[in-house]
């Protein structure tokens, strides 16, 4: 009893419970086998590497998705109304419905259809998309990027066309050149049906950055793509831009309620479904392949720990004698463990966010100081490495490192508690 007094008193004295008060100095102690210590600092290391590698390569995901998603939406918007059969007929009530939802932003009409550009000895397909340039600046970011031309030169009756870079590319066009539109929308003539056949000129190329606009793309007037698809009055749809892009499902499924049986509202969200999932995928199992780093230096954990209980089984000996239960000693060999563990989240936690946060700087360096380029301008379209730095997934991948050097101090720590005093006192 007089000894567990003296457990009691040096536990008030330091202010904390015994087991890790001693759990704390076996990790601050000289150890006598100095290999113990060499895998106890790569423990830490490893813990530290693999948190901090989790930490950037998921900020490098979120930066990818962020920067594609951005560029998606700098070309199509938020959302779209459409109507079963491509024709929309009474537009402008139903543009004003959509319009009055406390979210969208900006409303506007849009014609889209498919077709072919000609230029000389070349033919391309296109995806053409008849909007008004006033309309649209406050929709998608088009304007304002806009390599050659302007936006605003796409004028009603006028025959004006915008076309993506890569798809000018692929032509041969510059600005002020004429090239024939032809549309599946055909005529009757005595020769039978024949396809409509325009021509227009080229007022403008843009570059969003995004291989399925730069490539196929091409805008028109509304006006232009009224009379060349023969709509008369009608649109294919209402474009809309919301005020949090985020809400986008639950907007769309709010307009869908209101909306007559014929229209669907379509939310960007559902247009890139498949992209998104594929990121999605991508990023969880990035996650779970680099959460094996950390499950390797839980591993160092238990070796470390196994050689401590060795080492120190006649440390263990004496405080079974003096009252010590095997709970208590468990408990102590827990302390040294988790305590290896938390340094390394910490220090991995701390390196992963400084390197994410200043990535736009050690990258450069890196690629400057051995010559080399990560992402080729000729070759990406992205050609620095984005980051997005997220505090709520820097907490997950703390928690869940803390939560594996937790586990892995379990065994050793158990059969820590299983020694027998006699046993381990015999050859002292």
């Amino acid at each position: 009893m007089a000894h567990l007094r003296l457990f009691h008193y040096i536990g008030y004295f330091t202010l904390l419970p015994f087991e890790l008060f001693i759990g704390l100095r076996y990790t601050r102690a000289k150890r006598r086998n100095h290999f113990i210590s060499f895998i106890s600092l790569i423990s830490i290391l490893g813990m530290a590497l693999g948190v901090m590698a989790l930490i950037v390569v998921l900020s490098v995901m979120n930066g990818f998705q962020k920067e594609i998603r951005a560029r998606m939406l700098g070309a199509s918007p938020h959302l779209e109304v459409v109507a079963d059969g491509g024709r929309l007929h009474d537009w402008q009530t139903i543009s004003n419905k959509v319009a009055q939802h406390p979210q969208v932003f900006a409303v506007a009409p849009y014609v889209a259809g498919q077709g072919m550009l000609s230029f000389g000895q070349s033919v391309q397909g296109v995806m053409v998309r008849g909007i008004n340039p006033q309309q649209e600046t406050a929709i998608t970011e088009l304007s304002s990027k806009m390599k050659a031309g302007a936006l605003s030169d796409l004028r009603g009756g006028e025959f004006a066309i915008a076309l993506g870079s890569d798809l000018a590319r692929a032509l041969g066009v510059l600005v002020g050149d004429k090239v024939m539109l032809i549309t599946p929308q055909g005529q009757i003539t005595p020769a039978g049906m024949m396809p409509r056949l325009k021509q227009f000129r080229v007022a403008g190329i843009f570059e969003i950055g995004m291989a399925p606009y730069d490539n196929n793309l091409a805008l028109i007037h509304i006006n232009d793509a009224q009379k060349l698809f023969q709509l008369g009055d009608a649109v294919t749809g209402i474009s809309a831009k919301l005020r949090n892009i985020d809400l986008a499902p639950l907007v769309a499924k709010e307009l869908q309620s209101k909306l007559p049986p014929d229209l669907y509202a379509n939310d960007w969200t559902h247009q890139n479904s498949n992209y998104f999932r594929a990121v999605q995928m991508e990023k969880k199992m990035m996650f779970i392949i680099l959460s094996l780093i950390v499950a390797v230096a839980a591993f160092n954990i238990v070796s470390t720990l196994v050689m401590a209980v060795t080492d120190k089984q006649a440390d263990i000996a004496i405080l079974r004698t003096l009252g010590a239960s095997p709970r208590s000693i468990m408990k102590i060999f827990i302390v040294q463990g988790v305590v290896i563990g938390v340094i390394g989240m910490l220090l991995g936690s701390g390196g992963g966010i400084v390197l994410a946060l200043n990535l736009d700087v050690v990258v450069p360096f890196i690629e400057h100081l051995f010559g080399v380029q990560f992402l080729a301008k000729d070759v990406y379209y992205i050609s620095e490495l984005p980051s997005d730095l997220r505090y709520d997934e820097v907490l997950l991948v703390s928690g869940i490192s803390f939560l594996i050097s937790l586990l892995a101090t379990l065994y050793p720590s158990y059969r820590a508690s299983q020694t027998q005093p006699a046993e381990a006192l015999r050859y002292e």
